[in-house]
């Protein structure tokens, strides 16, 4: 009985969890970086449930897209210096030589300097790469993929994988992307 008890609190724990990460995603998605900076400041427990949620759907997936990143990144030279905007924990700085910026809303390592994605402390054209690995959110995109090119060197290159349902219209995206100077290489 005690076994059956378990199980089912197990997956009641579980439903709570995916449903507390559906909210804090909706959030994410529908308020700005600095609303997001300023909902994880005040409950930091709530980006750690973030991640746990996001860690339980992304192991479903055929293939992590931060994986994609590294291999690219290891056929280039390590002397690259990449800024991974919204970082989690790490795991691009990890797996490769280069020296990787990282930086999101709360700490989950280290490595990781607290910063709002439309504002890091990076000095203009310091950086070869700029990533954005699930983590391009919020209601102000402009602004802060001005600032990943504010960051990139002339000629860098950005990154940018996201799950499609990201944009209701991927050309007027890309379109965008282009106004804001950058030149789409491959999708």
């Amino acid at each position: 009985r005690s076994g059956r008890s378990a199980a089912l609190r197990a997956r009641m724990e579980e439903r709570l969890l995916g449903a507390r990460f559906r909210y804090l995603n909706q959030q994410l998605y529908t308020g700005s970086s600095r609303d997001a900076a300023r909902l994880f400041r005040a409950d930091p427990a709530a980006f750690h449930l973030y991640h746990r949620g996001f860690e339980r759907q992304v192991r479903r997936w055929p293939e992590r897209p931060v994986q994609r990143i590294v291999r690219y990144l290891r056929r280039r030279p390590a002397s690259l210096v990449v800024a991974d905007f919204g970082c989690g924990d790490c795991t691009l700085a990890a797996s490769v030589r280069n020296r990787v910026h990282c930086f999101d809303l709360v700490p989950l390592s280290p490595r990781v300097t607290v910063c709002d994605m439309a504002e890091v402390p990076l000095a203009d054209e310091s950086v070869d790469v700029a990533v954005f690995c699930l983590a391009l959110m919020g209601t102000n995109l402009q602004e802060i993929l001005g600032e990943a090119n504010r960051v990139l060197k002339l000629g860098g290159t950005l990154m940018v994988a996201e799950v499609a349902s990201r944009f209701e219209d991927i050309r007027a995206f890309l379109k965008a992307m282009t106004q804001l100077g950058f030149r789409t290489v491959s999708k």
